[in-house]
């Protein structure tokens, strides 16, 4: 089973390029969904995160925005965040291979924004690495709801640069030129992977 790890800065288009994957037939390991369901109520994280982080419950759930609060003012948090959260989001994906495996799937894709910075690569067999001009991504993220240029900053400080991914890449696909072009380049990306694979 071939493993494609999908990653990209924030507003370069991965999310979008990870649904059309999925809209193509092939199963999608969505990280940052893993990690919501885990913080959502009745959630595996919820018990040990709230242990950790009090202030971080709300209603039964963890709360993204009152944990990131609790983490400002705590700078040791975040490595003890990782060592509850990162074993599940573990046992998750290895639930997902397992899955995929079982239905006859030979192609499956992680999709993992942090995958240099968390070094899961090493869980790949392919990278690809979703981007655009910087312009580009400046304009969707600002056009987000509550994001500013300071939280844009922010994001940005905590990620590999975006030359830096592409650097590392198997593959770069550009969002920029519209949503048909970067769907036929997965199809010839894939095309060559089930060639190489034969």
């Amino acid at each position: 089973m071939i493993k494609i790890g999908l990653t990209g800065s924030i507003g370069m288009g991965k999310s979008t390029t990870a649904k059309m994957l999925a809209d193509m037939g092939y199963p999608v390991f969505d990280a940052d969904q893993t990690v919501a369901d885990l913080y959502a109520q009745g959630g595996k994280a919820v018990e040990p995160v709230a242990a950790r982080f009090p202030s971080a419950l709300n209603k039964g759930a963890i709360d993204r925005v009152l944990l990131s609060q609790a983490l400002n003012d705590d700078p040791k948090g975040f490595a003890d965040l990782e060592a509850i959260v990162h074993p599940l989001v573990d046992e998750a994906r290895q639930a997902f291979f397992a899955e995929a495996e079982a239905n006859g799937h030979t192609l499956v894709i992680l999709d993992i924004p942090l995958l240099f910075e968390a070094g899961l690569d090493r869980l790949c067999d392919v990278i690809w690495v979703v981007s655009a001009p910087e312009d580009h991504q400046r304009a969707r993220v600002l056009a987000r709801e509550g994001m500013s240029e300071a939280k844009f900053a922010a994001i940005v400080a905590r990620q590999m640069p975006d030359a830096h991914k592409r650097a590392r890449a198997d593959a770069v696909i550009d969002t920029s030129q519209g949503l048909e072009v970067v769907r036929e380049h997965l199809q010839t990306l894939i095309e060559n992977l089930s060639v190489k694979g034969s």
